[in-house]
């Protein structure tokens, strides 16, 4: 499965960075390929300045070897050795009338020390950061998803939407980073779902993915904005930042794991701001952008 999954990634990689050097027009990703000391390593995409996107990677890992002893506590095991693979993107587009998006998609193995598997599952998943809301566009990310959700399970849009809308939640704040879309993790072999059929899950939903993105990009793209607009497009990328770093799981495994800091940080956006006790005007498209991060909304 580790082999079948990680030549999964290689190729959708490849798929999605060509369409977006396509829809760019622009700019190109640099490539950097990199190796973990402990074992394993990665191939880093990297995309800046260009005409659609200011900043974005798309970023593919297989790591390996000791469980390192903070992660021996946190997944409540004691030595292991493990495997974990995924791809992770994020893009910022330099429109604030674009929205932000992030998705990825994992695979996890645990092995005794006679190298059996002991433990093995899946996880990921795909959301949306609009600075300005347009609904039909949440919709579409929504529908797209659901849509891929329903080929699986009637059941898993549902639950994996209120979990998005969970996880990607600046509790020191109050509000969503952004209006959700999937989040999924621990996807382990049961009585209803064997790993094979994860497996075609979450490839599912990773090929999904630019039919739910790109058709956004396209509309959106050449909207005129100001630098009011501007402005709160990077105030809005400060909340990105602080969830990234004080919340996000994947950032702690990277940076725990000895995992390439370059990589693990580049979903944090050139241009930020942080203004002291800055609130939107009441009734503005800003507010309601914040009402709607404050309150979920069922798009489908």
């Amino acid at each position: 499965m580790k082999d079948t999954f990680y030549q999964y990634i290689q190729d959708l990689q490849d798929t999605i960075t060509s369409k977006l050097e396509e829809i760019d027009g622009k700019a190109k990703f640099q490539e950097d390929l990199w190796e973990r000391p402990e074992g394993g390593g990665g191939r880093t995409r990297v995309i800046e300045n260009g005409n659609v996107f200011e900043k974005g990677g798309v970023n593919i890992s297989g790591v390996h070897g000791a469980l390192p002893k903070a992660m021996q506590s946190y997944f409540n095991v004691d030595d292991v050795d493990f495997f974990a693979c995924g791809l992770s993107l994020v893009l910022h587009p330099k429109s604030p009338m674009v929205p932000t998006v992030h998705a990825n998609w994992r695979y996890f193995e645990m092995y005794d020390k006679n190298g059996t598997i002991v433990d093995s599952w899946f996880g990921g998943g795909q959301d949306l950061t609009p600075y300005y809301l347009f609904d039909e566009d949440a919709r579409h990310f929504h529908q797209v998803c659901k849509d891929s959700c329903d080929k699986h399970d009637p059941d898993f849009y549902a639950v994996y939407k209120k979990k998005c809308d969970e996880y990607f939640y600046n509790a020191h704040r109050g509000e969503g980073r952004g209006v959700g879309g999937l989040f999924f993790d621990y996807c382990k072999a049961n009585d209803a779902m064997s790993m094979q059929n994860w497996y075609d899950f979450v490839t599912e939903i990773g090929n999904s993915f630019l039919e739910a993105y790109t058709p956004i990009v396209e509309k959106r793209k050449k909207l005129p904005y100001t630098k009011t607009h501007r402005d709160w497009q990077e105030i809005r990328r400060g909340r990105y930042v602080e969830f990234n770093l004080v919340h996000d799981k994947g950032t702690l495994f990277g940076l725990k794991t000895n995992g390439r800091i370059e990589s693990i940080l580049m979903s944090l956006p050139p241009h930020v701001q942080w203004r002291y006790d800055y609130h939107p005007e009441t009734g503005s498209e800003e507010a309601r952008l914040v009402e709607v991060l404050t309150n979920p909304i069922d798009w489908v």
